[in-house]
């Protein structure tokens, strides 16, 4: 009995050749209509995500710099306004960029942002990466309306079943020189243990007023809290003298008429790290 596959006619063939080419001139009459996503999510977050109706769309980011003017880390008083305004130029417009690409892939908010920002002697840069989400089965949205995040899948999908909308990102930043201490102050206290006040003033002074600039743009958003704040404080590296802090975190507002009642479930990982028994001796 012969096992070779049988060829078919001329007819048949003409029509998978023609078929075929169809395909890969015009990929939208291809039989796959599952389109492709790229996340950075988890598995378990996409999980999380399509239980309370979301899915990962496309990955997607948003990246600025802004110059710093020149002599500006120099010795001084008071906040170091250009500094600040470059930051939050930089921030603003990473963030603006963020919801255009979200917006272009469709997505109605973006989730998981990691922020990645570096302050400079001469500029100040800001580069946010994450996952653009939509309800299923939604379509696109303007990109003024798109939300950005920096919660997780999973906190996502646990804010959204409790009745809560992310509505943004919020920053503030604010640096601050550090007053000069005078040399007979200096020479007295250099074999004690004293507090440095010049220091400590000035790092009360720039979280007051970051702390201040976040939450005014969360006012903004017509927010109620900022969740998952992230914060960054000390001496600036090449300006010991100054002393900066920035903070991020995510705009949330109750959407409901109250707060939903998430209840807890059990989970088990069926990946033991580390095994019972070894499997020869099941012999």
């Amino acid at each position: 009995m012969s096992t070779e596959t049988p060829i078919p006619d001329g007819s048949t063939l003409r029509a998978d050749v023609r078929l075929a080419m169809a395909s890969l001139e015009n990929p939208s009459t291809s039989h796959t209509s599952v389109a492709s996503v790229t996340s950075d999510l988890s598995i378990d977050e996409e999980l999380n995500l399509h239980a309370v109706g979301w899915q990962p769309v496309e990955l997607v980011s948003g990246v600025s710099a802004f110059s710093v003017p020149s002599g500006l880390w120099n010795w001084g008083q008071g906040e170091i306004v250009g500094a600040i305004r470059a930051h939050e130029n930089a921030f603003s417009h990473a963030i603006l960029q963020l919801q255009r690409d979200a917006a272009q892939a469709g997505g109605h908010g973006v989730v998981g942002v990691r922020v990645e920002r570096a302050v400079h002697p001469t500029h100040v840069e800001v580069s946010l990466v994450g996952t653009a989400v939509r309800p299923i089965g939604a379509s696109a949205v303007d990109s003024l309306k798109v939300f950005t995040s920096d919660l997780s899948g999973r906190d996502f999908a646990l804010l959204d079943a409790a009745g809560w909308q992310p509505l943004g990102l919020a920053h503030g930043a604010s640096f601050v020189y550090a007053p000069r201490r005078q040399m007979s102050t200096v020479l007295a206290q250099q074999s004690q243990n004293v507090e440095l006040t010049n220091f400590t003033n000035a790092i009360y002074e720039a979280r007051e007023t970051a702390m201040e600039r976040l939450q005014a743009i969360a006012l903004s958003l017509a927010g109620t809290g900022i969740v998952q704040v992230q914060v960054v404080e000390g001496p600036m590296s090449f300006a010991s003298h100054a002393i900066g802090f920035a903070t991020w975190g995510t705009v949330v507002r109750l959407t409901r008429e109250a707060h939903q009642r998430v209840e807890p479930q059990m989970v088990m990982s069926m990946n033991d790290r580390a095994s019972a028994f070894e499997a020869t001796t099941l012999g």
